[in-house]
């Protein structure tokens, strides 16, 4: 076997391994595994159809991210949300969305660039059609665009969780939020990534971290 066929084999197994951990992350982050509900790794193979090994190491992946406990000798179980860590959580997050934002605007290619903006209109659109499932898919995507753009792995990486714990926080609460303003921060800050000015992403970023603390108080009131 030669080294291009053991390359294209790794590549195939990460691509996998991504799109076990993205069913996954949005059947917890949409409540679909509701906090609390026993995880069982033979229904899950079922349900996302990708086999054993891609599932497994997705679902290493959420645990270390907090999505998914493990107990000992009762298995993988859902994590609870913690509402009470919400705003601690978004103060964690506001720095480094700051930093990701700016990077992309600086470091995106022009495909990048596109593709960001692409989402930004599939979220407002879903928005205006109130389909919240396809809002969360869209913007699943958004944030793996932006973070490849940024170029800045350890800060794709750490945020990560932080915007998981968001999504599976504002699908919870849902009511109590108006989808239309979420779509308005991620257009605007694909548009100024898209523009390349750093100053302006980095302002749209605080700015979506702002309506998710508004969000917040709304659920904590």
């Amino acid at each position: 076997m030669t080294s291009d066929t053991l390359e294209e084999l790794e590549q195939d197994k990460r691509r996998q391994a991504d799109q076990a951990f993205d069913a996954i992350e949005n059947m917890v982050a949409t409540l679909q595994l509701r906090p609390g509900t026993p995880v069982v790794e033979s229904d899950l193979i079922a349900r996302i159809a990708l086999g054993r090994t891609p599932t497994r190491e997705a679902l290493m992946r959420l645990v270390a991210h907090g999505l998914i406990v493990q107990l000992p000798r009762r298995g993988m179980m859902v994590s609870d949300i913690q509402v009470a860590e919400q705003f601690d959580l978004l103060d964690a997050r506001r720095p480094l969305e700051r930093l990701i934002a700016c990077c992309s605007a600086r470091r995106a290619t022009p495909a990048q660039r596109q593709a960001l903006l692409d989402c930004a209109a599939r979220m407002a659109e879903a928005a205006a059609r109130e389909d919240l499932d396809a809002y969360m898919r869209v913007d699943q995507v958004l944030d793996r665009v932006n973070h490849a753009a940024c170029r800045n792995r350890f800060a794709a990486g750490a945020v990560m969780p932080m915007i998981i714990q968001c999504r599976r926080f504002w699908y919870a609460y849902r009511h109590l939020g108006d989808v239309a303003v979420g779509a308005r921060c991620h257009q605007r800050l694909a548009e100024a990534i898209a523009s390349g000015d750093g100053e302006a992403a980095t302002q749209a970023s605080d700015a979506l971290i702002d309506a998710l603390r508004e969000f917040a108080q709304q659920v904590i009131r």
